[in-house]
C-alpha cells in the first residue's frame, strides 16, 4: 500500500503535535478526549424496560502513560466514595498528570437517589455480586458488563472504593488480593494498597477461591479486575451510610498517595510507619432475629472469649450473648438494632 506524500506530512505532523504538546487523544463512548484536559460523561444503560445513567469523568494527562480505572459508588447508599470523587474532579489535574484516570462518579445512581443499601431498586440486583456482569441481562448485571468491558478491561491498576453501608460501622482499611498464580500482579498490589495511608491492609487470598476460576462468574467488581491479570484493591471508609468529612477526606488523600505511588503525578506517597497486615478474618452469624445491641464498635482490640453484644426478642427477654470467638480487631460490627437470624454480626480481623 502506497502512502500518498499529504498523507505523509499529516502523519509528520501529528506526531511533532503530540510529542511537543502531549499525549493522543483517549477515545472513550464516541468522543476523544485530549491531552492535558477531562470530560464528564453520563453514559446510559437500559434493559428495553427500565433505564438508568453512569456518570464518569476522564482525566487524560499531558504525558502518556497508564491507565487508572477507579469505581465509587458500587454500593449508592455508601456516600464517602461517592462525596471524594465530587472533590477528586477538581483536585485531579489533567495538566500536570501522566496517563489517564477513568473515575466512576456512580455506578449505581439508582441505588443512590432510591437511598437503597446495598441492591438497586430497580431490580433488587447487588452489583458488587454480579460481575462481570450480562449485556442482554437486568438493569444491574448491564451496569457490571458496561463497567468490566470500558472500565476494568481499559485499565493497568484498578481501585474499587467502599464504605459501611446503612447497617456496617466499619473500620477505615485498604484490601489487596493476592494469588500464589500471579506473583508480580499481587506484589503490585500490595504496594498500592501499602500506599495509600491506612494503618491496616486486609489480604484477599484467591489461591484456589471458586470465583477465580475461568468457567466461574468473580462476582466482585475488585476481583474481575484482579482476575483479568490487573493489580486491584479495595478501599473501605465510613460508616454506617453517614456523611463524615473526616473519612472523605481520606479516601481523597488516600488516591491522591496512591497517584503519586504510580508515578501518574509528581510527588511523593503517604508512608505509613507500621502497617498491620491482616489476611485471616472470622465472621460471627446470628442465630436469632430481633433486636441487636453491641459492646464493642469497629476498631476494637478484642480476645477470644469477650463478650461482643447480646441479641433480644421483641419484647427484650435475652435470646443469645455473643462472644468472640477469635482475638483480634473488629473490621466490621453490626452498628443498628434490627438483627435477622443468619446476618453477619461481626468480621474479626487476625493482625499480624
Amino acid at each position: 500500500m502506497s502512502i500518498t506524500n499529504k498523507t505523509l506530512a499529516c502523519i509528520i505532523c501529528s506526531f511533532f503535535t503530540y510529542t511537543l504538546f502531549g499525549q493522543m487523544p483517549f477515545e472513550f463512548n464516541g468522543k476523544k478526549v485530549l491531552s492535558g484536559t477531562k470530560e464528564h460523561f453520563t453514559i446510559s444503560i437500559s434493559d428495553g424496560k427500565q433505564k438508568t445513567v453512569v456518570p464518569i469523568t476522564i482525566f487524560h494527562g499531558k504525558e502518556d502513560g497508564e491507565v487508572l480505572g477507579i469505581t465509587a459508588g458500587v454500593h449508592g447508599y455508601e456516600y464517602a466514595p461517592i462525596l471524594a470523587g465530587q472533590q477528586l474532579i477538581d483536585r485531579i489535574d489533567p495538566s500536570t498528570l501522566r496517563g489517564t484516570i477513568i473515575l466512576v462518579q456512580i455506578a449505581n445512581v439508582e441505588s443512590f437517589l432510591g437511598r437503597s443499601p446495598y441492591t438497586n431498586p430497580k431490580d433488587n440486583k447487588n452489583l458488587n455480586r454480579v460481575f462481570p456482569g450480562d449485556s442482554k441481562g437486568s438493569l444491574t448485571e448491564r451496569i457490571a458488563d458496561f463497567i468490566t468491558k470500558e472500565i476494568i478491561g481499559r485499565s493497568d491498576y484498578f481501585v474499587d472504593i467502599h464504605s459501611g453501608d446503612a447497617p456496617e460501622d466499619l473500620m477505615a482499611y485498604v484490601a489487596y488480593y493476592q494469588n500464589d498464580n500471579l506473583p508480580e500482579i499481587s506484589k503490585k498490589g500490595r504496594e498500592m494498597a501499602a500506599h495509600m495511608g491506612f494503618d491496616h491492609v486486609i489480604v484477599f487470598k484467591t489461591t484456589g477461591k471458586d470465583y477465580m476460576k475461568s468457567e466461574n462468574p468473580s462476582l466482585y467488581c475488585s476481583a474481575e479486575a484482579f482476575k483479568k491479570g490487573i493489580p486491584s484493591v479495595d478501599v473501605e471508609c465510613g460508616r454506617l451510610g453517614m456523611v463524615e468529612v473526616e473519612f472523605v477526606d481520606r479516601i481523597v488523600l488516600g488516591v491522591e498517595s496512591l497517584l503519586a505511588q504510580l508515578q501518574f503525578v509528581e510527588g511523593s506517597p503517604i508512608i505509613t510507619d507500621q502497617i498491620a497486615f491482616i489476611d485471616e478474618r472470622n465472621s460471627q452469624s446470628s442465630s436469632y432475629t430481633g433486636f441487636f445491641y453491641p459492646n464493642k464498635s469497629s476498631g476494637d482490640y478484642i480476645m477470644k472469649g469477650m463478650k461482643i453484644g447480646h441479641i433480644t426478642d421483641f419484647f427484650g427477654r435475652t435470646l443469645e450473648t455473643i462472644h468472640a470467638e477469635e482475638s483480634g480487631i473488629i473490621l466490621y460490627m453490626l452498628g443498628t438494632p434490627p438483627i435477622n437470624e443468619g446476618e453477619t454480626i461481626v468480621n474479626i480481623g487476625k493482625v499480624n
